[in-house]
């Protein structure tokens, strides 16, 4: 008897956690624009971080930066229309140089996530 339940608790304790697999998801950076580590001959006039979820517009967004300088770049952000892409334009061109992007986004389940890239213009 005691074999049984204990059988009948493994399959119940089993298919809980692959039902519940989904709710411990987070979103995940699919892809960039510029990508990660690229140097680009012409200064991006929009970037772009796509992501394989859903944002809660409110909480994503991300900042551009020139570590060398020790200088913020002025960047509009706001979700696309799709939901799933920050799009940021910045206030002027980027000149030649290396730049960080520090993002932070969440998903509706209110799960936050951070990351960074960085890429080169010139």
């Amino acid at each position: 008897m005691r074999k049984v339940m204990s059988g009948i608790l493994a399959i119940i304790g089993s298919a809980s956690l692959l039902t519940a697999g989904p709710a411990f998801a987070h979103a995940k950076l699919t892809s960039s624009n510029p990508a990660d580590h690229a140097t680009v001959s012409a200064a991006p006039k929009v970037i772009s971080l796509t992501f394989n979820e859903q944002l809660v517009p409110a909480f994503s967004r991300f900042e551009v930066t020139m570590p060398e300088h020790g200088m913020a770049v002025p960047v509009k952000t706001s979700v696309a229309s799709d939901g799933k892409t920050i799009v940021g334009t910045p206030a002027r061109a980027l000149p030649r140089g290396a730049y960080k992007i520090v993002w932070s986004a969440a998903t509706a389940d209110g799960h936050k996530m951070q990351g960074e890239l960085n890429f080169k213009v010139g």
